[in-house]
């Protein structure tokens, strides 16, 4: 069998670390492509998923990628020691952490309107129904 190099070693396990920072991020991406598909399902009464599904895959699979991929330069660049485990120099962690958390705000914000339309969708039903036990 054939022996790797220490070099391959680390090579391999930074590019294990890169892929699990993509994958991290695109559940993220994902995450909010899907609250953001039930809102527009919600609104709109005449949404048709398939005309937006481009935008979904490039917010899904696309998106991780602009902020894994200069992470990785600037860690190459300014913190490259050894599997790229450790996050020593809190900036280029902030590459990976920023666009994460504004997908979770982003997602929240989505989350509370839908919350409050149907909520409203089920007052309106109510409303029209007059059937207290529907409460």
């Amino acid at each position: 069998p054939r022996v790797l190099s220490p070099q391959q070693v680390v090579a391999g396990c930074r590019l294990a670390q890169a892929l699990t920072q993509y994958c991290v991020g695109a559940n993220y991406g994902w995450l909010l492509a899907e609250g953001l598909f039930l809102h527009k399902l919600l609104v709109l009464a005449t949404f048709s998923g398939e005309r937006c599904l481009p935008a979904f895959l490039l917010l899904g699979w696309g998106a991780p990628a602009l902020f894994v991929v200069p992470w990785v330069v600037v860690r190459y660049l300014y913190e490259n020691e050894g599997c790229w485990e450790r996050n020593e120099k809190v900036a280029v962690w902030w590459i990976i952490r920023c666009p994460i958390l504004l997908a979770v705000a982003v997602n929240f914000v989505v989350f509370v309107r839908i919350v409050r339309i149907l909520v409203a969708k089920v007052r309106a039903q109510q409303v029209s129904r007059g059937d207290t036990r529907l409460r």
